[in-house]
């Protein structure tokens, strides 16, 4: 979708800027300064954006992203969807759209990070390996959109040329909710975090997490009460201290241990070679033996 000219007077055409409504309890990027986007896929996925070489409207889209005009934002296979404040009442409504990959590519995408056993395991440890960006290429489905083309991109505001500073804005809150969460960048290509893990599980033969315990990695710690519940199932319960301290102290006989056969106190002595003459020879051993016994209660 190639950019064109807006009309005079809007918000991407010769007039002054409008001034958007401020919003309660918007949407507000994390990064108040400088670039935005920590991890190598949200980089990877602005890249995509500043591509288009929109210059001023990438300026207004951060700043909304930073004031918070952004209401809501949504992930789901194929779209994100987001609502926009702008200048007028109502919230512009957003869609950047970006094609899901079939069962097939995803059935070989699977297969191959198995193959890789690093690549899975880091994944089944909620990470995201840099070589999987390589993966999906092999597979012929690049991850991350390379043309304007393969993006659907719509906004509801009267600005024809797009993307518009709505689309910017959400393009830069959603390398923020990529930065969090990875996983959302699978989704939108049509792979749930719970099903793809369940996928590379079955494909190590390893057993499905138990449901009772959860599983995969949680969003958040849980809470004193839900950790102690938790060990209660895991942990035997410890028996409580006797109260009594002269009870508690109380010597408790042990159990006799089992009789043994007595050893010679001059085995050892036995197992050794007998020394050469320069340094006693058996005159030595007869004298050690003696020495052992009598250290033993053996000797007479």
């Amino acid at each position: 979708m190639s950019p064109t000219r807006s009309r005079p007077g809007w918000s991407g055409g010769f007039g002054p800027p409008s001034r958007p409504r401020r919003v309660e309890g918007g949407i507000v990027a994390r990064s108040t300064r400088g670039a935005i986007g920590e991890h190598w896929w949200s980089q990877r996925f602005l890249a995509v954006l500043e591509s288009f070489a929109l210059g001023s409207r990438l300026t207004r889209g951060r700043a909304y992203a930073r004031q918070g005009q952004v209401v809501s934002l949504e992930v789901a296979r194929g779209e994100v969807r987001s609502s926009v404040q702008g200048s007028r009442r109502t919230p512009y409504e957003v869609v950047i759209g970006l094609a899901p990959f079939t069962e097939l590519v995803w059935a070989k995408v699977e297969v191959a990070l198995v193959e890789q056993a690093i690549y899975s395991a880091r994944l089944l440890a909620g990470e995201m390996p840099e070589e999987l960006e390589g993966v999906f290429v092999e597979a012929g489905a690049p991850l991350f959109p390379r043309r304007v083309d393969e993006l659907t991109l719509r906004c509801s505001c009267p600005d024809r040329q797009v993307p518009c500073k709505h689309l910017a804005a959400t393009f830069y809150l959603l390398a923020e909710r990529f930065d969090a969460d990875p996983f959302q960048i699978l989704a939108w290509r049509g792979r749930e975090r719970s099903r793809l893990l369940d996928r590379l599980r079955a494909l190590r033969g390893e057993p499905a997490p138990d449901p009772g315990l959860g599983s995969d990695l949680p969003e958040d710690l849980p809470s004193v009460g839900a950790a102690i519940a938790m060990s209660d199932l895991v942990m035997p319960a410890v028996p409580p201290i006797e109260a009594d301290p002269h009870r508690f102290w109380a010597a408790v006989p042990l159990a006799a241990l089992p009789s043994t056969t007595p050893l010679p106190a001059d085995l050892l002595l036995r197992q050794l070679p007998t020394p050469p003459g320069l340094l006693g020879g058996s005159e030595l051993v007869g004298s050690l033996r003696l020495l052992y016994l009598r250290m033993g209660g053996d000797a007479e």
